[in-house]
């Protein structure tokens, strides 16, 4: 296996970690931040953004998971990268937003 698959992998998972708030918080009609609002990053976007950009980070996990080499469920390593790029990005969703929200 090349190590370009376990890279794709490893950035699938966050892109697929990435796609849970989104697609949560505007599935319950909730405003979310997204790169769309203003100021990027900090502002809230409507649920309906949220949700077309859950669905765009889902899309590109596909991509990256499922049509680069050939992912297997059963093959520790790519497991491993898919999930250490999965908890990454879930734990720095955590601190950002956690901070974001301690006052609330």
């Amino acid at each position: 296996m090349q190590w370009y698959q376990y890279l794709a992998y490893f950035f699938g998972g966050a892109f697929l970690a990435n796609c849970l708030p989104h697609l949560g918080n505007g599935i319950s009609g909730r405003s979310f931040h997204s790169p769309f609002a203003s100021p990027p990053g900090k502002g809230i976007s409507s649920p309906t953004v949220n949700v077309l950009w859950g669905f765009f980070n889902l899309a590109v996990a596909y991509l990256l998971i499922c049509r680069v080499g050939c992912f297997d469920l059963r093959n520790t390593l790519q497991v491993l990268a898919l999930g250490a790029g999965f908890l990454l990005l879930s734990l720095m969703c955590a601190r950002v937003f956690g901070r974001r929200h301690e006052g609330q």
